[in-house]
């Protein structure tokens, strides 16, 4: 018999008060979030689990390196190869800035003359994001199969 008495009362307080059963649920999922997952969430962070050891420290700033070097040059590479055999282009001797993120991942930023079909010449600046996969591995740095073009963005039709 309590238990009709007490399925009765919850069926009308949620049907007179629908509100404050909201607003106690929230309550009760905020609770949770910040005793049970929260707390989870931040042992995993201070654990090791995605720490990648590697001998490429990143840097904030733009830096010049052998590594960038060879990212700059697979990224002309590469656009060299995507774009039509007919187009004349020319790369620059040098990225305007080049960052290494750390883990042999690289952000390219260079600029590219292109020639259109009746001969003038565009400058596009481009955008490269290119990381080596051997990682400490440098005997296969100047090979592209060794490289994995993450994105391209500045040059129209690739």
């Amino acid at each position: 018999m309590n238990a009709t008495i007490g399925t009765f009362f919850m069926k009308n307080f949620l049907k007179k008060h629908p509100i404050i059963v909201l607003i106690l649920g929230l309550g009760l999922l905020i609770l949770l979030q910040r005793t049970v997952i929260m707390p989870l969430v931040t042992e995993v962070i201070k654990s090791d689990a995605f720490l990648v050891d590697s001998k490429d420290q990143g840097s904030q700033l733009p830096v010049a390196t052998e590594m960038t070097s060879i990212a700059f040059m697979h990224c002309n590479n590469y656009i060299k190869s995507e774009l039509d055999s007919e187009a004349s282009v020319t790369f620059a001797d040098k990225p305007i800035k080049a960052w290494s993120f750390g883990n042999y991942q690289f952000l390219v930023n260079a600029d590219i003359h292109i020639a259109d079909e009746s001969g003038k010449m565009a400058t596009k600046r481009y955008v490269c994001r290119i990381t080596y996969d051997k990682g400490d591995d440098q005997e296969g740095v100047m090979d592209f199969d060794n490289w994995t073009l993450v994105g391209l963005s500045g040059i129209d039709g690739l």
